[in-house]
């Protein structure tokens, strides 16, 4: 059956990752399609090629009854600022969407996983985010479909325009947050909140490189959950050669399963202890703080000085 929820299509300059998850996207038949393009980088002639081929592939392979959006940038914004925008304009023409970006793999599941829940928590503003993956470990174990996290991983996602209005890509008002402590009354690891701490004190300085620290401080600041699939919906495909935060990594980590249907529902809306702890420990703790911090450290580098590498997201 044609699905009846938008879907965001985020393209770059990646014909093979486009080519693999458009084909997912078509399988689906989306009655509605919003194509969300960013434009060649001055300097990087291959881009030029690459951009049109990518748009060829989505503009040409719409062959079911589709209405079709296009926000297509001539010039190139980079991935915080194209990214945002885009996604600003979907949620200023669409009340819920399905978010993929062009190196996001969906298992079929994937869609009416989003779609019901999108409908079922449609009105709730506990609940701000429908994921697609648990990111940091191939399952979670429940007796459930899904659990609610106050993480949110952006691999395959949808939501609404209620819970995106609360998005700022500068983070203009992080410092009025943490002068009342209020991050404090939602992290409780000293590690995570020291690292949460000063990569919002960095976005909030800098120009970000990045679009997507920038919503999981929406959602932590105003106390929304994220749904997380207890299997892993969304294979990254676009890991190694061409990426832009996943240079020089070779997997994406877990393969791709499908949810189980008819859905089991949580009773309560609360956030898994289990699961938070060690998503929690993944931004704080020993292990993974140094990794994260360096990976920041890399965002922060002026782009000015040298063109940005290849990229699957600007």
């Amino acid at each position: 059956m044609p699905l009846n929820t938008p879907v965001v299509f985020l393209i770059f300059n990646r014909p093979d990752c486009t080519a693999r998850t458009f084909a997912e996207i078509r399988k689906a038949q989306p009655r509605q399609l919003l194509v969300v393009a960013d434009g060649p980088r001055p300097g990087h002639s291959p881009d030029v090629a690459a951009c049109a081929e990518v748009r060829r592939i989505v503009d040409e392979g719409v062959d079911w009854p589709c209405a079709v959006q296009r926000d297509y940038s001539e010039s190139n914004l980079g991935c915080a600022q194209r990214v945002a925008s885009g996604l600003t304009w979907v949620f200023s023409l669409v009340e819920e969407a399905i978010v993929l970006e062009d190196d996001c793999l969906p298992d079929p599941t994937f869609f009416p996983y989003c779609e019901e829940l999108l409908v079922r928590y449609r009105h709730d503003t506990r609940v701000g985010q429908i994921c697609g993956t648990p990111l940091i470990t191939a399952s979670v174990e429940r007796d459930t479909s899904y659990v609610f996290s106050r993480y949110g991983p952006i691999w395959g996602w949808a939501s609404w325009r209620r819970a995106w209005k609360y998005y700022d890509l500068k983070l203009r008002d992080w410092p009025q947050l943490r002068a009342v402590g209020g991050l404090a009354s939602v992290i409780h690891s000293r590690a995570e909140l020291r690292w949460r701490t000063n990569l919002y004190d960095s976005l909030h300085a800098d120009s970000p490189g990045t679009w997507d620290f920038q919503w999981g401080y929406a959602k932590i600041s105003q106390s929304m959950l994220s749904v997380i699939p207890c299997r892993n919906l969304i294979e990254n495909i676009g890991f190694g050669e061409g990426a832009t935060h996943t240079h020089g990594k070779r997997a994406s980590g877990f393969p791709l399963e499908a949810v189980k249907m008819p859905f089991v529902h949580p009773h309560w809306v609360l956030p898994d202890a289990h699961f938070d702890e060690r998503y929690s420990q993944s931004c704080g703790g020993k292990q993974w703080a140094p990794r994260l911090m360096a990976f920041w450290a890399r965002l922060r580098k002026p782009f000015a000085t040298a063109p940005p590498p290849a990229s699957s997201r600007s």
